[in-house]
């Protein structure tokens, strides 16, 4: 039995590099490291002030400096909070006696055992989220009441709770059913869920958040129409979001696949952004569509899954980690606190290397929206407008771009935007 629990071991690691090589060749291959050859005489210099105003770069400094210390507080703490209960046996024992009242079968320490570590872990970061909320709305970037802010924490984790209580009750199934395996079928229910998921979010879940409408007819709506046709990704409808109950920020985008493929466009961009500059935000949103960027993203995710789930098998096979929270194996509802410690731990991580790849996707994106439109004047005016409206600091701290931008910052955008125009001989 020891042979074959360390032979398993060293298949879910064999698995684990496997898989982790075919991640990274996609990544390599599927990531546009070069977007935009270099214009003659150079690139264009990055303005870190994007041609913002003194004001307006004071502003948004001010906003990131108020909420960044929050933010990273909270992540601080509530990877805290989870290393203390998925390392030590007190989340081992906070499982059982939740489902004790029950009658402490182990589904039910695995349903029960979720929820009260998810509660706890969302308790405890609860006031710097407060503290965040409280100085959106200082800025004006927020316009939720306290009682929609509430609800909104509230089905968030609901969701997400239910989400995360129902994979790993399969995955404790599984280790009971196939000790020497189970790691290999639940990566493999893990990326069908990445698979399955990627296409049914947009329909089942955006609704919980916001309502929708049909956009009116109109010069916009048709243009936003012919633009999808242009781009050779037609939809089905051009909606508009009620985002203003929950915020200021301005924004647009393209959900669904197929026959559930749709424009949203929040509602406080029709009354503050000229058509022109919304198209050039859907026309960005296209260019993901375009490129299969959702697509891409759902294979990396699927096979991120399923190496992160081999990875898991391996740890869990030997008795170091399992000693920590006192359980007996991967079976044992006890190490559901350390397997979410763990993939806290991996999500984190990965983070800066799915960020660097984003941030050429998206600078990307914003090359098609400026091949579709052929406006950069539009495009600038836009990044400008949405960084002004949305608080956003045009140069960021690097260390803070590294870890968690997303997008290029808007003095690299407006950059990007000069140098198509020059390669384009505007």
């Amino acid at each position: 039995m020891r042979w074959a629990g360390r032979g398993g071991a060293r298949l879910a690691l064999a698995a684990a590099v496997v898989l982790g090589a075919a991640l990274v060749a996609v990544i390599a291959v599927r990531t546009p490291w070069v977007v935009l050859p270099e214009p003659p005489g150079g690139a264009t210099p990055v303005d870190p002030t994007a041609g913002l105003s003194v004001e307006q770069l004071d502003l948004a400094q001010s906003f990131a400096a108020a909420i960044r210390p929050a933010s990273l507080a909270a992540l601080v703490l509530g990877l805290t909070v989870s290393a203390v209960l998925g390392l030590t046996r007190l989340g081992g024992r906070l499982v059982r006696a939740v489902a004790a009242p029950l009658g402490g079968g182990w589904v039910w320490q695995v349903l029960l055992g979720v929820t009260a570590l998810a509660v706890i872990g969302r308790v405890v970061t609860l006031p710097l989220s407060a503290y965040g909320e409280m100085i959106r709305h200082r800025y004006g970037l927020s316009t939720r009441s306290w009682g929609l802010w509430l609800r909104d924490v509230v089905v968030s984790l609901a969701i997400d709770t239910a989400l995360t209580a129902l994979g790993l009750t399969l995955l404790v199934w599984l280790a009971r059913r196939a000790p020497g395996t189970w790691w290999a079928w639940a990566g493999a229910g893990a990326a069908a869920l990445v698979v399955v998921g990627s296409f049914l979010w947009p329909v089942l879940m955006e609704p919980a958040f916001n309502r929708f409408t049909p956009m009116a007819a109109g010069q916009l709506r048709s243009d936003l129409l012919a633009l999808a046709e242009e781009n050779g990704t037609p939809v089905e409808d051009v909606l508009v979001s009620d985002a203003s109950r929950r915020t200021t920020a301005l924004n647009a985008y393209v959900s669904g696949f197929g026959s559930t493929r749709r424009i949203v466009v929040y509602d406080n961009v029709l009354g503050l952004l000229p058509d022109d500059e919304i198209e050039s935000i859907v026309a960005h949103e296209l260019g993901h569509v375009a490129t299969d960027d959702v697509l891409t993203g759902t294979l990396t995710g699927a096979l991120g899954a399923g190496a992160g789930v081999a990875l898991l098998g391996w740890l869990l096979a030997g008795p170091r980690v399992l000693r920590r929270s006192g359980a007996d194996s991967a079976g044992d509802p006890r190490v559901v606190p350390t397997v979410l410690f763990l993939l806290a731990v991996g999500t984190l991580l990965s983070t800066p290397l799915q960020n660097l790849v984003s941030r050429h996707i998206e600078a990307r994106a914003d090359v098609h929206a400026l091949d579709l439109t052929g406006d950069p004047g539009a495009f600038i005016d836009m990044q400008q407008r949405l960084a002004v409206t949305n608080l956003s600091d045009p140069d960021p701290p690097a260390v803070w771009q590294w870890l968690f931008g997303s997008h290029p910052t808007v003095a690299q955008r407006v950059a990007l935007a000069r140098d198509w125009e020059r390669l384009a001989g505007r």
